[in-house]
């Protein structure tokens, strides 16, 4: 991704003008939402007060009353992340700098590039802004001692892969090219003591979704233990759902073993062709706001305009989108449920990463009328490469929905290549993904009974017991794959 960087609005400012607003508004808003507002801004003990007070008060709804209590843990999963203070942020790129002097760091922190935030009126620094400043800034890049290597993903640099699948697309006139067959182990592994002995641990594994043309054939082939119960194929973030009791000093294991079929896809798009899309009601979800993550700012109304100017061909529109959140560069994220916002969190850090980076895409798209939904998973490589990710689509007449990854962003063609491969992923996707979720923030079949670690995508699992849920300092996720010749799948 380019590390040109757009304006940033101060953060500081931000927070301060949500404060602002959450107070001014006190009387018309509910006192979860006035809660939001005062943890965003940092006054967390004001928060603390009011939720205390909020919950005492009598005939407070079921659900006024979750409101409230998952803000105090938005609190605590806050300074889960944000761990350190200006001694140790320096401390932590100064191995990377030896030499980094107080002026440097002063800078590049005013600068917005080492996250931080003013909590209680104390300044703690997210635990990622050290390794993130390198992304963000080619000085500090420059001043490192030992550069690390980069750690992308092989889909990110345009190669054979994508060659290959617009070639048999445009032979084929298909959309679903170039198949990979594969099987993939994930594995839950729970901490020893996490929770006491004897008790449940209920676990909800990622499981792929069937989607034709995209991915096929999807069927579980193990579990530990054994009877997994693989949520219906409607589930928009499906899952694989495991029990097992916690024994005394040792770690609980959960694992699935599932095989699938995944496309390549690629849509020749033609900007000539495309036609304004009339909103059906089908389609009317995908246009519309959906708080809290889509909402339609005046800062995101500000920006669409500076970007779209008076370009009225959808394609031309989702292109210009596309590229201007491109420019935006990939950056370490902290946890998305501690994020109130977070397509305007994107806007105004100048930074994010897959997941805040297509919520923003989602939210500019669907603000011109163009619709725009969500999709993540698992990624990997013929290599050693895997990662979780997020990506989208969006609906362009005549088309229909077409893929597209804003993280992978614009490909760089070479002497020879066509061109049309700059857009690769604005409208095709390569086959080493496996889609997990077709939306954010659905319910998990069978219901959670405690808040989610996760509020927003279901890449890494979900985990918790009669006492309550189970966050992600509790447990680790694996992922473990292996491509498949036909003559070894085992629904053959």
């Amino acid at each position: 991704m380019s590390s040109l960087r757009r304006r940033r609005l101060s953060l500081t400012a931000a927070l301060a003008c949500l404060l602002a607003a959450g107070i001014a508004s006190a009387a018309t808003t509910s006192p979860a939402q006035h809660a939001t507002a005062l943890i965003d801004a940092g006054q967390f003990s004001s928060a603390e007060a009011d939720i205390t007070e909020a919950l005492a008060q009598p005939g407070l709804s079921a659900d006024a009353r979750d409101a409230l209590l998952f803000q105090r843990e938005r609190m605590r999963r806050i300074l889960i992340d944000f761990t350190l203070d200006t001694d140790a942020a320096k401390a932590k790129v100064r191995k990377q700098i030896p030499d980094l002097t107080d002026a440097e760091f002063a800078r590049w922190d005013s600068q917005g590039l080492i996250e931080h935030q003013v909590i209680d009126g104390r300044t703690l620094y997210f635990k990622r802004a050290p390794n993130n400043l390198f992304l963000l800034s080619k000085e500090a890049a420059a001043r490192r001692a030992h550069p690390a290597p980069a750690n992308d993903d092989p889909m990110e640099t345009l190669n054979d892969h994508h060659r290959a699948a617009r070639r048999e697309a445009l032979a084929t006139q298909r959309s679903s090219v170039t198949p990979n067959h594969v099987r993939v182990t994930e594995t839950v592994t729970v901490n020893a003591d996490a929770v006491p002995a004897g008790e449940t641990i209920r676990a909800w594994l990622p499981f792929p979704r069937e989607l034709p043309g995209q991915q096929e054939g999807v069927h579980l082939v193990d579990s530990q233990p054994s009877g997994a119960k693989v949520a219906p194929a409607e589930t928009m973030q499906r899952t694989a759902y495991l029990e097992k009791k916690a024994e005394a000093g040792k770690t609980t294991t959960f694992a699935v073993t599932y095989e699938l079929t995944i496309y390549a896809q690629y849509h020749d798009l033609d900007a000539s062709k495309v036609t304004r899309t009339k909103i059906t009601p089908e389609l009317a979800p995908f246009v519309a706001e959906r708080a809290p993550h889509i909402v339609f700012t005046d800062d995101l109304r500000a920006f669409s305009r500076k970007v779209v100017g008076t370009e009225t061909n959808p394609y031309r529109i989702a292109q210009k989108l596309f590229a201007a959140v491109d420019q935006i560069p990939w950056a370490g994220a902290r946890e998305y449920s501690t994020i109130s916002n977070l397509s305007d969190y994107t806007l105004h850090a100048g930074h994010g990463d897959c997941g805040e980076q297509t919520m923003l895409l989602i939210t500019l798209l669907r603000l011109n009328g163009i619709p725009a939904r969500w999709q993540s998973g698992f990624i990997f490589s013929d290599g050693k490469y895997n990662n979780i990710h997020d990506w989208g689509q969006l609906y362009l007449a005549p088309y229909g929905w077409v893929p597209m990854d804003v993280t992978f962003g614009q490909l760089h063609p070479a002497q020879g290549d066509d061109p049309a491969l700059q857009w690769f992923y604005l409208g095709g996707l390569d086959a080493y993904r496996i889609a997990f979720n077709s939306d954010f923030s659905q319910p998990l079949v069978p219901a959670k009974q405690f808040f989610r670690s996760e509020t927003v995508d279901s890449q890494r699992g979900e985990l918790e017991w009669r006492g309550g849920n189970l966050y992600f300092d509790k447990w680790d996720y694996d992922f473990t794959w292996q491509l498949l010749p036909a003559s070894e799948r085992t629904d053959r």
